[in-house]
């Protein structure tokens, strides 16, 4: 299959890298210091190249930000029958998109990303497909995933952005929180140390996508339950509530069994 990639950025490489032995790839990218870092494929510069490549299938990896503003310049120059899809972690606008682009789609989000996850074993990893899209799309990548033994759920937009509002939202928000009131130490404990790892690897994310994450609609009720739950915590170490502490330990231990 002719595939093309829509940035070179750290999941376009890994996509890139995953498929140029299986298929004939190509990967786009208006920044051409970035095609540095591919091998074993096209590297692309110019729509005239993607219109002589006539590509099957078109894997959007553009930053978050720019989703939607790839697509748009890709489009006119795509063979008719070509299946585009996206790996977006956030879907806003993207099904009214597709169903406006008289194109085939297929949409999926793969739950992890180079900063945190080992690319070398994914078993432990999730990926979700949206339900809604080209049938043989799905099974492209379905078929894909299971190669990477990754975790599979199928999902509809709406049932996605439900669980990134929960899944993202309440550890991005945590982190900040931590981030906000800490003070470097000189000589942290091993806790301490692990938050600040999960804190730099978040915060070196790029805003667009964080915001993103954050601004779901459905985010708002997930922080007020933070808020909720360090209300109830803050006043059982204010009033030293040794029984009230044993019991919200209990309430906790069993939520992460």
């Amino acid at each position: 299959m002719r595939i093309l990639i829509l940035g070179a950025g750290k999941m376009g490489s890994f996509f890139t890298d995953l498929l140029s032995f299986q298929h004939e790839t190509a990967v786009y990218d208006v920044n051409p210091h970035q095609l540095r870092f591919v091998y074993n494929t096209y590297r692309f510069t110019t729509l005239d190249e993607i219109k002589e490549f006539e590509p099957e299938l078109v894997i959007n990896a553009a930053t978050v930000k720019y989703t939607l503003e790839a697509f748009r310049q890709v489009l006119p120059v795509l063979p008719k029958d070509c299946i585009i899809s996206d790996i977006a972690s956030v879907k806003t606008g993207l099904k009214k998109f597709y169903t406006e682009s008289g194109f085939r789609y297929v949409s999926t989000h793969p739950m992890f990303g180079p900063t945190f996850a080992s690319l070398s074993n994914l078993s432990n990893e999730n990926a979700i497909i949206i339900t809604e899209g080209d049938h043989l799309g799905r099974i492209f990548f379905k078929d894909l995933y299971q190669q990477l033994k990754l975790n599979i759920f199928e999902y509809t937009f709406d049932e996605h952005d439900e669980t990134v509002a929960y899944s993202l939202s309440i550890p991005f928000v945590s982190t900040f929180v931590f981030a906000a009131v800490m003070k470097h130490q000189e000589a942290p404990g091993t806790t301490f140390k692990k938050h600040m790892a999960i804190a730099r690897g978040l915060l070196s994310e790029d805003d667009f996508l964080l915001q993103e994450i954050l601004f779901n609609p459905r985010t708002p009720a997930q922080v007020e339950n933070i808020r909720l739950e360090l209300k109830q915590l803050l006043e059982i170490i204010t009033n030293r509530d040794a029984e009230g502490m044993k019991k919200y330990l209990t309430k906790i231990r069993e939520k992460i069994k």
